[in-house]
């Protein structure tokens, strides 16, 4: 008998670590994924800045902003945005930012642009002009439970991975769904955007590392 428990004893010790160990591993690989919410890729590879260069969603990680007409009031919930979210991963290679005006305010991006500039170098944040009509498409094509304004802004910021697709919280304790982050609150960017941009990037982070290590 005596025999007996000390073999127990000594499995238990042997086997509980790796139980333990496993048990957090697969979290960390469950956690380390950012729900797809929209099976509908966005696409768009023909389009180009106001600087005139090309813009791709594909095999980027990239934040989605529509500023439309109303660019004085969306311009100021981005500030919240850039410090929250672009200057703390601006760094890492394949992140950037997308915003859809309306033509005629290149001046108002100018100095929009000249102000962020003035904390750090927001040379990832790329404007894109398109008629109202182009806009709007690309909004609905979104696939969300947000709607555009009458002046075709948002204050929503939208996470769209690398392959396309949306991507957000499918079970959020205060919103269920949770397909994008509102930039007028310093909050929901701070306890939700922030932590859901760590993800993903941390999700490629070991995509890239694994296919380094299968080479």
């Amino acid at each position: 008998m005596k025999v007996s428990k000390k073999y127990i004893v000594l499995s238990i010790l042997f086997i509980l670590p790796i139980l333990v160990y496993m048990f957090f591993a697969s979290g960390v690989n469950n956690f380390m994924r950012l729900p797809v919410l929209n099976e509908n890729a966005v696409s768009f590879n023909k389009f180009k800045t106001l600087d005139g260069d090309s813009i791709q969603i594909k095999d980027n990680i990239s934040i989605l902003t529509f500023f439309g007409n109303n660019i004085d009031t969306t311009k100021v919930f981005a500030f919240n945005l850039k410090e929250k979210i672009y200057d703390k991963n601006k760094d890492f290679k394949d992140f950037q930012f997308i915003t859809f005006i309306t033509p005629g305010h290149e001046e108002k991006i100018s100095k929009f642009k000249y102000e962020i500039n003035r904390t750090s170098d927001a040379y990832k944040w790329n404007f894109i002009e398109l008629p109202e009509s182009k806009i709007i498409k690309i909004f609905d094509a979104l696939e969300t439970d947000k709607t555009l304004s009458k002046d075709h802004s948002s204050n929503y910021a939208f996470i769209i991975g690398k392959k396309g697709y949306l991507r957000g919280r499918e079970s959020d304790e205060d919103e269920g769904v949770k397909y994008a982050y509102d930039m007028s609150s310093v909050a929901d960017l701070n306890n939700k955007m922030e932590d859901d941009i760590k993800i993903i990037l941390a999700e490629y982070r070991l995509a890239l590392k694994k296919n380094k290590e299968d080479k």
